[in-house]
């Protein structure tokens, strides 16, 4: 499959969006949410329309065809995995979550996704993460240091993992 410009894909999106919201996007909405110009809307319609990722037609209503929302699906998907991570886990704010969801969202392919997907249900999963992993990297990110009273019992933990795993090899 062919693959599409960052621009064509925010476009995509931004319909898939408009027309969960409304059934149908329209050039003025779409412009509005991309910040655009309509005549640069309509000129990445006709693109979109040509590689038959939109129904569109001048002055009408746009829709996406089942291919074009089967991409916007995965690039939402995408975006909206990017944002709960850099909220959640690195601690942005909401704006700037967003800002770089956005950016980040059309360089990671499939796989890079995945993998990042196992690593926040791991953080949820684990016994040694969790709120209190993440609670624990907010208080290093705020104050640069590791809170403490916590360590102890981690420190324990990773010794009894270290001796047992180190009584197999031998």
């Amino acid at each position: 499959m062919e693959r599409l410009s960052e621009s064509l894909e925010d476009y995509l999106e931004t319909i898939l969006i408009l027309q969960n919201k409304n059934t149908v996007a329209r050039v003025k909405e779409i412009a509005e949410r991309l910040g655009v110009l309509s005549g640069t809307v309509t000129s990445a319609l006709r693109t979109l329309s040509e590689k038959k990722l939109i129904h569109y037609k001048p002055y009408g209503f746009i829709t996406l065809t089942s291919r074009g929302k089967t991409i916007a699906k995965e690039v939402l998907r995408r975006h909206t995995i990017l944002k709960n991570f850099l909220q959640s886990v690195l601690l942005l704010d909401a704006p700037t979550a967003e800002e770089n969801a956005c950016r980040v969202e059309h360089a990671m392919d499939s796989i890079a996704i995945h993998r990042l997907v196992q690593f926040i249900e791991y953080i949820d999963q684990c016994p040694r993460a969790g709120k209190d992993w993440i609670d624990n990297f907010h208080t290093f990110f705020t104050r640069n240091k590791i809170a403490e009273a916590n360590c102890p019992e981690c420190l324990d933990a990773c010794v009894r993992r270290f001796q047992a795993a180190s009584k197999r090899q031998t």
